[in-house]
C-alpha cells in the first residue's frame, strides 16, 4: 500500500519548497509587510502580559526586542506602504511602547525606550 503525500509536501513528507515559493510569489509586498508587523505586535503583546494569560508569558526583555523590531520595520517601510496600512500599525506600536513604559519597574529615559530610536520619544 503506497502512501499519498500530504498537499504541499515533497518526498518523505518534506515541504515542497517550489510550491511554497509559488504561493509567496503571489502575495503583494504590502501584505507581507503588514502580516509581519501584525505578528510582531501580537508577540509583543504576549510578552508584555497584555493577553488573557496576563503575566504567565510576560518577559520585558523579549518585549523590548519585538517592539524595537516592529518600530524598525515600520520606519523602513513607511514610504513603501500607504498611510491606510501604516496609520493603524503606528497606533499599535505607540500603544505597545506606552504599555512597555507602564510595565517597566525602572522606566527608560525619554527617547531610550523600545523602538524610540525610530519613532522618537513617546509621550502618553
Amino acid at each position: 500500500m503506497s502512501e499519498t503525500p500530504l498537499p504541499g509536501a515533497g518526498d518523505a513528507g518534506q515541504p515542497d519548497f517550489d510550491e511554497m515559493t509559488r504561493d509567496i510569489a503571489e502575495v503583494p509586498a504590502v501584505e507581507v509587510i503588514v502580516t509581519v508587523a501584525v505578528n510582531l505586535m501580537s508577540a509583543a503583546a504576549v510578552k508584555l502580559g497584555l493577553t488573557e494569560e496576563g503575566d504567565k508569558y510576560k518577559d520585558l526583555d523579549e518585549a523590548r526586542k519585538l517592539v524595537t523590531a516592529l518600530a524598525g520595520l515600520l520606519d523602513a517601510s513607511a514610504t513603501e506602504i500607504s498611510s491606510f496600512h501604516a496609520a493603524p500599525l503606528r497606533d499599535g506600536l505607540k500603544s505597545l511602547q506606552l504599555a512597555f513604559r507602564e510595565a517597566s519597574i525602572v522606566p527608560d529615559e525619554r527617547g531610550q525606550g523600545p523602538g524610540e530610536k525610530y519613532t522618537g520619544p513617546i509621550y502618553g
